[in-house]
């Protein structure tokens, strides 16, 4: 880090090589463009000027005679939160919503593409950006887009609409469920962390040798490896204090690594407590953490929210892009930020502090570990996609900031590739196929698609980009799985008329995944659209209107939905959905032939994540999502990232586990594979366009 030339109060991580100066996020032009420098093939500011990054917030910047004008400040607030924020006039709502710590989906990444982020002006005066993503009646309710709009003069208040506003998500497994659940997958608890309680004998003129030695012979007469044993000054300064005031009976704190271990902390043992773990599955989309009892293997409470990194896009693409545009420090904050506020919300219910936290697992893919560590992601992006690392050291929580005992260990499940990460193997762990006979397909249906294929002979897996439409990304009434989410729909064979059931019973305010598709298969099949995604009905019926110049279906009128607007389903949201689906189907047609077998050879075909919870398969297969193979081959199994993660946190032997399967795991890159666009291609039609393959889903004439 250093100061910016042209900013001098600023800091910035943006370094200059050939000319040894710091340029701030507003100032990321190349000195020197037209002249050689040797430096450029790895120039970060190069590389952003180029590609226009820093281009948005430098153009708000009045500039005079070349110099910057400081801008005043304007306070922002949020209603109905009431919650107040102060940033420099020019600044986009969005970028005032990120400072307040409001959540806003912004899943395009404030590109103004999405349409996600309203909010409704109340006072004040602001500069909006035209976009078609708004309706004359949202304009003049006073609607703008948060990353379109940039505030002027001193205040501006703003309302987060019901449709923009965080909602509960709908997580699966939670508390005592999970417990059940869970219950005898792990027989003997084997911490990274163990807490040995020793009696020790007091020195005498006999006995003379130091008290870390002393400690060191009490854990050996234990049964503990001391060969490898170490220590730091902090642990030294507390043994003495420690042995005197326990009267020598004393509890020793030892972190389990790979290859040594380490005395992290020694208390009288009349102040031992309770050792608690953490869980925590780091989602694209959503965290969960689990709140466990070390010593029985009980979930005792568990918790789950929004990923705030999701303010800056809605897939592991537009997050590096983002990290490369502010900093990698912007989305390491986020994700710690959500998984410390979770971990204080599950705490609050138990008689517990975080620092009674001692063993933490996380689980997650490639792109969130590297954004939560701080480490360099650009290059995952890039040919020839290589992460910083695949396999992880154990960490302590302090030196990563978790909300935890600062001594806290900390595993990282392994992942095979850029593209699969340690979620992956998480759930791999959990399912345990990868030990049968059965050859399974596994699938982890979300923004990224991941599929492996395999069973205890080989195990094959590949990353389909599925994007993000199924966590509602990039359609209009989209939205995750919260409450007030369309779930479940169906259409009345003749007049089409919707019913619906949502997510908690609470009044409707989109569709999330399972609903879309459950929609999707009830139009295919009543036909109200072709097997090319095309509405059949015309824009005089009933359930039909014109959005901006496009077919779209009515889902719900305005008059019965708070945000006053008809809730449409329109054809450009068909044909995000159809892309995503293709992918997923090319994804498991390509691994198959890769080692010659097709799904006739599948014997079982595993269904994970929070998205997969809701899905009907039978609507699965007949939009062309799903294989249609035999019905009972399919196994929902939950979120297997947070059960795996679970399973690691407990057992020494699954943490190893962990490390062989991401080792034994061959990793297929789709990216430059003409097969996969061959294939891509053939899916990108309901269910597809060779109706061979899908012989039980059966397609009448679509209406004319």
């Amino acid at each position: 880090m250093g100061k910016c030339i042209n900013h001098p109060d600023t800091e910035t991580p943006y370094k200059c090589m050939k000319h040894n100066i710091f340029l701030c996020e507003h100032c990321l032009e190349c000195p020197d463009p037209e002249l050689y420098c040797k430096y450029r093939t790895s120039c970060p500011i190069h590389f952003m000027s180029k590609k226009g990054f820093g281009e948005e917030e430098h153009a708000a910047m009045p500039v005079e005679h070349g110099i910057e004008i400081e801008l005043e400040p304007c306070t922002v607030t949020f209603s109905p939160e009431n919650i107040s924020v102060t940033v420099p006039s020019g600044s986009t709502l969005l970028r005032a919503a990120e400072k307040a710590d409001i959540y806003i989906n912004a899943s395009c990444n404030g590109k103004g593409s999405c349409g996600k982020c309203k909010l409704i002006l109340e006072t004040g005066e602001v500069e909006s950006q035209p976009t078609p993503l708004l309706s004359d009646r949202e304009k003049q309710r006073g609607y703008h887009l948060a990353c379109q709009t940039r505030v002027l003069g001193s205040e501006v208040r703003v309302k987060i609409p019901e449709e923009t506003m965080e909602r509960k998500l709908k997580a699966e497994g939670m508390g005592k469920e999970a417990t059940e659940k869970l219950q005898g997958l792990v027989e003997v608890i084997t911490p990274m962390m163990s807490n040995t309680v020793l009696h020790l004998p007091a020195p005498t003129m006999e006995d003379t040798v130091s008290d870390l030695d002393r400690v060191i012979r009490g854990l050996k007469q234990h049964g503990m490896d001391t060969s490898k044993l170490s220590t730091s000054l902090k642990v030294m300064q507390q043994i003495t204090d420690a042995a005197h005031r326990g009267e020598w009976k004393i509890c020793v704190s030892v972190l389990h690594k790979k290859c040594s271990s380490e005395i992290v902390k020694v208390i009288p043992s009349f102040e031992q407590t309770t050792s608690l773990g953490l869980a925590v599955d780091l989602g694209t989309t959503s965290i969960v953490v689990y709140v466990v009892d070390m010593e029985t293997g009980n979930i005792l409470s568990a918790a789950s929210g929004h990923n705030r990194q999701a303010a800056c896009g809605d897939d592991v693409i537009n997050r590096m892009v983002c990290a490369e545009k502010d900093g990698v420090k912007k989305l390491k904050i986020m994700a710690l930020s959500t998984i410390n506020n979770l971990t204080k919300q599950a705490l609050s219910t138990l008689d517990h502090n975080q620092s009674a936290i001692e063993n933490i697992v996380i689980s997650a893919n490639t792109t969130m570990v590297h954004l939560l560590l701080g480490l360099e992601s650009r290059y995952i992006r890039r040919e020839p996609y290589i992460p910083t690392v695949s396999e992880f050291p154990i960490i302590k929580a302090g030196e990563l900031g978790l909300r935890a005992a600062p001594h806290a260990g900390v595993f990282i499940m392994p992942g095979p590739a850029s593209y699969v990460g340690g979620d992956i193997v998480a759930g791999l762990l959990y399912t345990g196929f990868h030990m049968g006979e059965n050859q399974t397909l596994f699938i982890d249906v979300g923004t990224n698609g991941e599929i492996v294929l395999g069973s205890k002979e080989f195990l094959m897996t590949a990353a389909c980009s599925a994007g993000p439409a199924f966590e509602g990304g990039g359609i209009r009434w989209g939205m995750r799985a919260e409450d007030g989410a369309i779930e479940k729909i169906t259409l009345d064979p003749v007049t089409f008329v919707p019913t619906y059931e949502t997510v908690e019973s609470k009044p409707a305010r989109g569709i999330c995944g399972s609903g879309m598709i459950d929609l999707m298969s009830e139009m295919l099949l009543k036909k109200v659209i072709g097997q090319d995604g095309k509405f059949r009905l015309n824009a005089d019926h009933d359930r039909m209107t014109l959005f901006q110049g496009e077919l779209a279906f009515i889902i719900e009128h305005g008059k019965n939905l708070a945000s006053e607007e008809d809730m449409i389903f329109t054809e450009s949201d068909i044909r995000s959905l159809i892309l995503s689906k293709a992918a997923v189907y090319a994804g498991f047609t390509v691994l198959l032939d890769e080692v010659g077998m097709d799904f006739s050879m599948v014997d079982q075909m595993i269904i994970t994540g929070g998205f997969g919870q809701h899905l009907d398969v039978e609507k699965g297969v007949i939009m062309g999502l799903l294989p249609d193979i035999e019905r009972k081959k399919f196994r929902y199994m939950g979120n297997s990232s947070v059960a795996g993660a679970y399973m690691a946190l407990l057992s020494r032997d699954f943490r190893q586990e962990a490390l062989t399967i991401s080792n034994n795991m061959t990793y297929i890159d789709f990216s430059s594979s003409p097969r996969f666009m061959d294939e891509f291609i053939k899916a990108q039609f309901l269910p597809h366009t060779e109706m061979r393959l899908f012989p039980s889903v059966k397609i009448v004439e679509s209406r004319q």
